[in-house]
Parts: structure tokens; sequence; C-alpha cells
């Protein structure tokens, strides 16, 4: 166990994280306003009911995320930067799913993002020894449903109508009315309309 120990202090690391630098990101309001953000939403959504919908809808607006009528958000959802959002009409939004919005996360019409998935716009350049930020927007489009507890990467955008099975990592785009599942998210076969 000590001479793996050893072992490993000898192998230098690939990172740097004294040179980390982030200064260059924009994270669209001043930090007063993200702290009262991240407040006012720890504390109303949480208090509220289910069916209060529109009052979540409300305060996500009121913090300029573009919300369309009749959306569907659980109160345990999580938005980094509501303003960095847009969601579509009669779209649903479930519990513990979070909306890491470093960059645009644009949602369309009738889309569902079933409870506990990640949607994350934010990751690092692992070549760059000073660990690099790197954003990409991520976008789904109409009639799209995300299943429980997936991962959707920076970058990438789901077609119309496709459905992304439960778990499913996705770090690629893909395709409208597929049904894709995995991890490696990967086309399976096509969405059937009744």
């Amino acid at each position: 166990m000590i001479s793996e120990i050893k072992n490993q202090e000898q192998v230098k690391s690939f990172t740097d994280l004294s040179k980390y630098d982030q200064s260059w990101f924009d994270r669209g309001r001043p930090t007063w306003y993200i702290l009262l953000w991240w407040f006012v939403q720890a504390v109303t959504f949480p208090l509220t009911l289910h069916p209060f919908n529109g009052l979540r809808c409300a305060i996500l607006r009121l913090f300029g995320a573009r919300i369309g009528k009749n959306v569907l958000i659980r109160p345990t959802a999580r938005f980094t930067y509501p303003w960095k959002v847009t969601i579509g009409d009669y779209s649903w939004v479930g519990d513990d799913v979070v909306f890491y919005s470093l960059d645009h996360i644009n949602i369309g019409s009738n889309c569902v993002i079933s409870q506990k998935s990640y949607l994350c716009t934010g990751s690092h350049d692992m070549k760059d020894p000073a660990f690099g930020l790197k954003t990409a927007a991520i976008t789904i489009h109409d009639g799209a449903w995300v299943a429980a507890d997936c991962f959707v990467a920076p970058g990438v955008n789901i077609g119309a109508n496709a459905v992304i099975g439960a778990r499913s990592s996705v770090f690629a785009n893909m395709p409208a009315g597929q049904v894709c599942v995995g991890s490696p998210c990967r086309p399976r076969h096509p969405r059937i309309k009744n």
C-alpha cells in the first residue's frame, strides 16, 4: 500500500489548478443578482406546492427566463442562471432536474425533461493544464422527451420528437423522431406515433 502511494506521488499531475482562470466568463448578471436569484429559488421553490407551476414560472420570468404558456415546473427543479433558459409552451420539467445553464439551454414546446435529469452546458478542457472552462448551449427541439436520470452534455442538440431513454448519457447530437438509449446514447429505432 505504501509503495503504491509513493508511486502515485511520483506521477506528475496533468493539471495545475493554480493557473485556472475563468475571468473571461460572463455569467450574464452581477454577483449580487446571482446571489439574490439563488436565495429566492432556494426559499420559494421548495415552499410552493406541486400545482403552483404558475408561481414558479413567474419567478423564473422575473429573473429573465423565457417561459412559454402552461409550462409545468416541479418545485425541486434547479436553474443556475435562469436568464440563459428558454422553455416553450406546454413543456414539463420534472423533480430534481438541473439546468446547469452556464450557457443557453433552449427547450422547445411540448417537451418533457423527466426527474433527475442533468442538462450541463459547462465542462473543462482536459488537455489544458489550467483546466480551462468550456461552455456550449443545449437545444432540445419540440416534442422531445428526455426520460429520467439522463445526462445531456454541453453542445448537444436533440431533434424534434426524439426520446432519450432513462439513464442515458448524451454526448452527441440525437436525430429527430428516434428513440435513443445508452451510455453513450445512440439512436436505436424510429419513434412511432399512435
